[in-house]
């Protein structure tokens, strides 16, 4: 079982320009999840991505959903579906613009992938939106705890549109290199989630396990 705690993790894991033996160039230490990984958290996976964190991104959905013929009405796929195959409404999706999402999201990678059906471990873990970062918590602290490596999830509210994706992808972009260069994560991390509250005018929720 993952303990949530106070512990910090060591920010200089959380970014590495170029890879050496002492720190090597790992793929996935850093996590981005929303619901469906279509808008939100691919956003950010690409803007990280192109600053040089080593970076994989989620969902947590049962299922990817994505905008249908009506509000009530969303088009529902399986996981394993890749992003050429979430193609099947191209006059829908042309119009609504989901079809340039979905050319710009298989350009990062093949398919969404499901948080909880990932068994990675990451040093930190970033969510879009505080139902999905309870999804995270809940999921971690089902797991067998087995190398007490720490695991930080830190949430903050991104809409679930384009305009809003891209900015709360610098957003979190801007945190993720604040965390890069804190010298003492430990002491710093509530005054440096305070200036970025005050900042941008949303609320970070942060909780910290071990897996």
């Amino acid at each position: 079982m993952l303990i949530i705690a106070s512990t910090l993790l060591n920010p200089h894991h959380l970014f590495h320009p170029s890879p050496s033996p002492t720190s090597p160039l790992h793929r996935g230490w850093v996590a981005v999840v929303c619901s469906s990984t279509q808008n939100r958290s691919m956003e950010v996976h690409k803007i990280l991505n192109k600053r040089g964190f080593s970076v994989r991104s989620f969902g947590t959905g049962t299922h990817v959903k994505l905008p249908g013929p009506a509000p009530d009405r969303p088009n529902v796929y399986d996981f394993k579906t890749t992003y050429d195959l979430l193609r099947t409404d191209k006059e829908l999706y042309t119009q609504n613009g989901i079809l340039h999402m979905l050319d710009k999201n298989k350009r990062i990678k093949p398919r969404p992938e499901r948080f909880q059906n990932c068994r990675d471990l990451f040093d930190l873990i970033l969510t879009c939106e505080e139902r999905v970062y309870d999804q995270v918590v809940e999921d971690l602290n089902s797991r067998e705890q087995e190398t007490c490596q720490p695991v930080h999830v830190i949430n903050v509210d991104i809409q679930d549109n384009h305009e809003e994706a891209t900015l709360g992808a610098f957003l979190i972009c801007g945190l993720c290199q604040c965390i890069q260069h804190t010298e003492d994560m430990e002491n710093e991390i509530d005054e440096l989630l305070q200036e970025f509250e005050e900042k941008s005018g949303r609320a970070f929720l942060h909780s910290v396990g071990f897996y």
